[in-house]
Parts: C-alpha cells; structure tokens; sequence
C-alpha cells in the first residue's frame, strides 16, 4: 500500500479550495455586460457588483424542477453563465468569489444567518463574501435577491444610499456585524455574520439543507426575485409582486398561461415548454392556499426602531 504525501505547505489555499482555475473569465464578463477596467480596486469591484446583479437573476427553479443545486464552481458556471440560468445564494456567492480571487481580490466565504438570532435564531443559510482590495476590506453579496445592490465597507458608519435604498453596517453586543435596510423610519436586520472563513464542505452542507429541507422555504414554491435601483420584483409560487420603497406595492396571481412569459419578460429566464409545465404543475391552483415563506430573501420581518 502506497500512502499518498500530503502536499508542501503553501500548496493547498484559497485558489485550490473553490477550483478558480475552472473559471472562464471572459465568458463571465460577458454575461454580465462588464467592459471596463478588471484592476482590483474598490471602483471594479462596485461595478462588477452591480452589473452581476442585474444580469444574474436569483431563483430556486432547479430545485422545483427536481434537479437539486450543485455549488462546485464548474457546475454553477455552466448553469449561471454558458446556459443564462440564475440561481440563489450558494451559487452566486460560489460564481461572484471565483471571478474576484481571479482578478487577484483576497476572498473568503462567510455563512450569515437571515434576520439578527437576538430576535429568532436562524440557521447559517446564506452566503456573503468578505473582499480585501488592498486598501479596503468590504462586504460583497449578490446573492441575496433583495439585498445590496453594491458592496459596502465593512466598517461602522453612517447609512449608505444605493438607489431608493438605504444600508448600515452594525456590530452587536456578541461582536458579530448585521447588515441592516432602512424601511421608512425603521430599520431591519436583514443579515447577522461572524468573519469565519468557510470552506467548500461547509457551503456544500448548508446548500444541501437548503435545497431538500421541508423547512426550507426553497423547496415549497418558485421563488424568483430581481431588484434594481427603484424596484423589487419577486415571482413567489404564482404571485408576482412589484414593491418600491413609499408606494403601493402591486400584486397578481398569474394563469398558467401567463407564468412562463413572466419569467421570460421580467426575469430573463428562457426556460423550454417543458420545464415551464413541470414549474406551473407544483404552483397552488390561483386563489387557493400557498406556503408561506419566513426567509428573510422573501419577506423582511418587521424591524427593529434603533435608528
């Protein structure tokens, strides 16, 4: 029996963990529509934030589906960039971390919980990415469906405008950061994380709750959720919702007939008549009762008064 040698310390990092060298750069680039500088500064970083965002829709179609989610780069690759799928938050996150590490960012995967746990204890189901450009360390997270739309500082400071929304960075009294939005004159924690690096076998674990868990609210209902500077759209079984922050927010339940050409129109999402079938066949019928959906990527909970 031959025993194999570990490795010369140095060899196995960040790079070897998360298979960037599986990443295909230039078809990334133009999935998103990134034609500018790739120098890894603040600057690339925000825009490829952005433009990732509003290329890249989140969606748990797959699951519905019965495909499940893999989460090894190669696979979300092929899914989210060469077949212009989107996907929730361990894809993106794996997608969004490879691309930076490749520019020469300094990346690591965190697991944050959805709401703050002072208030409801939730498990580490989402995934954010801590970026050191060199000159300033920032949270980056494309994956939340109706979260930041660019990466903030990862520091204590005044709230930061993105479009009609509002964001601050908080630490609580167990020292680890919440992500807080500004609805109106409250404040919501949408994230609570600690700066512990994970691994690809921890990502694995959490997306494997995610996608087959009864309690997760992925494996219930379509879930499909697209946000820019002045809106949410959110596909939740056969609602389609529209909210923009001081308005109305405007609901309708779609017929089968219409549910594909919705996620074709407003969500970019080119699926074949089959899958569209298979999608409207796991949808309740319009008017009957729906699953309801605690995650916070669907509906923030009512929010804290600390301003």
């Amino acid at each position: 029996m031959t025993l194999r040698q570990a490795p010369p310390l140095g060899e196995i990092g960040p790079a070897t963990h998360w298979r960037i060298d599986a990443l295909d750069l230039d078809a990334y680039l133009r999935r998103v529509g990134h034609r500018g500088p790739t120098t890894p500064d603040g600057t690339t970083l925000r825009d490829l934030h952005r433009a990732h965002i509003a290329a890249i829709t989140f969606e748990n179609l797959d699951v519905m589906l019965g495909r499940g989610v893999e989460v090894d780069l190669p696979r979300v690759q092929d899914k989210l960039v060469h077949a212009g799928r989107g996907g929730y938050c361990y894809e993106h996150g794996v997608l969004f971390g490879a691309v930076l590490q490749h520019l020469g960012y300094r990346v690591d995967r965190l697991l944050a919980r959805t709401g703050d746990p002072a208030e409801q204890p939730r498990p580490r189901s989402h995934l954010v990415l801590r970026v050191d450009d060199g000159d300033q360390v920032w949270l980056a997270d494309v994956g939340f469906g109706s979260g930041l739309l660019e990466p903030l500082p990862l520091v204590e400071g005044a709230p930061q405008r993105q479009g009609a929304w509002e964001y601050q960075l908080r630490r609580g009294a167990d020292g680890a950061w919440r992500l807080r939005e500004r609805t109106i004159d409250t404040w919501t924690t949408l994230l609570t994380f600690t700066e512990e690096s994970q691994y690809p076998v921890d990502v694995e674990v959490a997306n494997h709750n995610t996608a087959t868990s009864a309690h997760s609210p992925f494996t219930r209902q379509c879930v499909v959720v697209h946000k820019d500077d002045r809106a949410i759209r959110r596909l939740i079984g056969r609602d389609y919702t529209e909210e923009r922050p001081g308005a109305t927010t405007r609901t309708r339940s779609l017929s089968d007939e219409e549910y594909g050409a919705v996620l074709n129109a407003e969500f970019g999402l080119a699926l074949s008549p089959p899958e569209i079938q298979t999608l409207v066949a796991t949808l309740a019928p319009p008017g009957g009762d729906r699953p309801t959906a605690p995650d916070l990527e669907l509906r923030p909970p009512k929010g804290d008064n600390d301003a």
